[in-house]
């Protein structure tokens, strides 16, 4: 009986050791507080999930990666990379006694839903996928010369609509005509259709600066994190509807934007959060895609020919299809029945 009981603690020590031990248990990288934020040293979490570590010559770059993805930080800049693919951060990659820190806000909203993204929807699950053309009406949007924005975000709805109902979704389009509907309308328009995805389509301009071309696709910007456009301020920073899908509105940024750089001869202007009204009121993930410049010659060319809309359709097509096999569980496989 004794021995029976020694015999019973052995093995529960046993269990706990190996339960230690486990991939789950494995210890998470420290954290650094700097100017009241949170930070990780890159090292450590580097070293925790299996990555390896190069410092440029320099010392203004750090690169990890491994078999399957490379990162990209650049000292004091909220610019990265994630598989050569830009990703705006909310607040820079600092350097502390030697150790490059990213803000924890940063690795949880912008880094893992990119590397680790969860397979929690059923086969099927993205199907219905609502497609918004900016501005219309009275809003006519960026302007040059007799092109105006309005008109080339609905030529280029109606191609990517085309195409995803050629892919097999199911698709439509907050406005089929020159016509005007509020920024608020938009969003509610596919809660009401039931979308599994809202894509609104803009074309981008800078006023005075002709050189800047490229595209670039926002999300909406998670709680407690700053906007790409807010210089480090966290503005507006309550929780707001669109919040509800941060992982997911992450990876379909990116697997967008990956998908328009790896397809198309553009600059990557990279992946960015914005609290615009369509993001923030989105009760489904959600994207805005800046397809290019019509302030830069090059950009405002390809904007107004439809072979090149057409390439981008194709892109944004493989894009979300791309983000649907990432989310999606895999559809069970069903056995053949035997007879007896």
């Amino acid at each position: 009986m004794k021995a029976a009981v020694i015999l019973s603690l052995l093995l529960a020590s046993a269990s706990a050791q190996a339960a230690a031990m486990s991939p789950s248990a494995k210890p998470r990288a420290t954290h650094v507080e700097i100017s009241g934020r949170n930070y990780a040293r890159l090292n450590e979490w580097a070293r925790v999930n299996n990555f390896s570590v190069q410092w440029s010559k320099a010392g203004d770059e750090i690169q990890l990666s491994n078999h399957l993805t490379r990162l990209l930080f650049r000292k004091d800049s909220r610019e990265a990379q994630v598989n050569g693919i830009g990703v705006c951060l909310s607040y820079p990659m600092l350097v502390r006694d030697g150790a490059g820190c990213i803000a924890q806000v940063d690795l949880e909203t912008a880094v893992a839903p990119v590397l680790y993204p969860s397979k929690n929807l059923r086969p099927g699950a993205v199907k219905n996928i609502v497609i918004d053309p900016g501005h219309g009406g009275k809003d006519p949007g960026n302007q040059l010369g007799s092109h105006q924005e309005k008109k080339y975000t609905l030529l280029l709805a109606e191609e990517v609509a085309r195409q995803l109902s050629r892919a097999g979704f199911k698709t439509s389009l907050t406005r089929t005509t020159d016509t005007f509907i509020d920024l608020p309308v938009r969003p509610d328009i596919a809660r009401r259709r039931g979308a599994d995805l809202f894509i609104s389509l803009h074309w981008n301009e800078l006023p005075g600066n002709s050189s800047v071309s490229g595209a670039q696709t926002f999300c909406m910007t998670p709680v407690g994190a700053s906007s790409s456009n807010a210089g480090g301020e966290v503005i507006g920073a309550s929780r707001k509807v669109g919040n509800r899908n941060d992982e997911k509105n992450m990876l379909l940024a990116y697997e967008l934007q990956h998908s328009l750089i790896q397809h198309l001869n553009v600059e990557d202007r990279g992946v960015r959060r914005a609290r615009f009204e369509v993001l923030r009121d989105a009760e489904m993930p959600a994207v805005l895609i800046e397809g290019g410049f019509m302030s830069n010659p090059s950009d405002a060319r390809r904007i107004y020919d439809a072979n090149f809309r057409t390439q981008m359709a194709q892109a944004i097509v493989a894009g979300v299809i791309a983000y649907k096999d990432k989310v999606e569980q895999p559809q069970p496989v069903k056995r053949p029945q035997t007879s007896h």
